[in-house]
């Protein structure tokens, strides 16, 4: 958690401009939802007193782990109860990632609120990531076996696990519970922007599941082609939140998921959609994503 919050504390190195970096143990590209966090800190570090509401970003390249984000905040709008932000991403001179957000002054009003599922077992029912992942780490690759045990700083406890080497066919739906694994200020918006990296972690695989594919699939290509977040509620994301999740479609080479974030006595604290590319590669045509 520690070195998370550390990717969060982007440099200012200018007027609405920040710099971030990546984890040194990645080699290949930046994770989504590293990029997605780090441009709510950027565009929270531009706004005062007002609260994060929704983004909508797209993610246009892959990430180099290898070299510093530059984050540009265009200052769109500052009305009197609404302020409205957009944030690039910037590698080697080009765009890889924007992002647009809003913030709103916490007003009260009118409330309601679909339901969490029922007869969901509690966390503490369900085994520990790191028990799980010890007892499935003889099926891993050896070259990929310490990145597997590696300590993380969001711990996640599915409530239907399936086998994610074999994975079988079923419905595109699944559940699971999310918690930072440290304890973290009261800052509402760095709360946001951890749960915005945290839900980027599992969204896409939901689509995979109706066609018995996982993540250790070496035929699929997964990439997240844009997220979008809505924050409803105050919530704290070092206690544990159930995020519900389904895919209602999957076309075209792209999978689209939705999630809904629920505190342990059944608010709904955040919403989330994302569509993702999911192609075969026997289908992959020699252009990029």
């Amino acid at each position: 958690m520690a070195a998370l919050l550390k990717l969060l504390d982007l440099e200012a190195i200018e007027v609405n401009v920040f710099r971030g970096t990546s984890p040194t143990d990645r080699s290949q590209r930046v994770f989504g939802g590293q990029v997605l966090a780090q441009a709510l800190v950027a565009a929270n570090r531009t706004v005062e007193r007002r609260v994060c509401h929704s983004l909508h970003a797209y993610f246009l390249l892959p990430g180099d782990p290898k070299i510093p984000i530059l984050y540009e905040v265009d200052r769109s709008r500052d009305g009197k109860s609404f302020s409205s932000r957009r944030v690039v991403a910037i590698q080697h001179g080009r765009p890889i990632f924007h992002l647009a957000a809003s913030f709103q002054i916490e007003e009260v009003g009118l409330e309601h609120e679909a339901p969490p599922p029922p007869n969901v077992p509690a966390p503490e029912e369900l085994p520990s990531e790191d028990a799980f992942r010890r007892d499935m780490v003889d099926r891993v690759p050896e070259a990929f076996r310490d990145h597997f045990l590696r300590k993380r700083p969001i711990e996640i406890r599915p409530v239907d696990q399936g086998d994610i080497f074999r994975p079988e066919m079923r419905p595109a739906r699944q559940s699971v519970w999310v918690r930072a694994t440290g304890a973290l200020s009261d800052d509402l918006a760095l709360h946001q922007c951890v749960l915005a990296y945290a839900s980027d972690m599992t969204l896409l695989e939901t689509a995979l599941l109706p066609h018995g594919i996982g993540w250790f699939s070496s035929d699929i290509q997964l990439a997240s082609i844009d997220h979008a977040m809505w924050f409803h509620r105050r919530f704290r994301i070092d206690e544990w939140l159930l995020y519900v999740q389904d895919s209602p479609s999957a076309s075209g080479a792209r999978g689209f998921s939705r999630g809904l974030i629920y505190t342990r006595d059944g608010k709904l604290v955040a919403s989330v959609a994302q569509e993702g590319l999911i192609r075969l590669r026997a289908n992959r045509a020699d252009q990029g994503v």
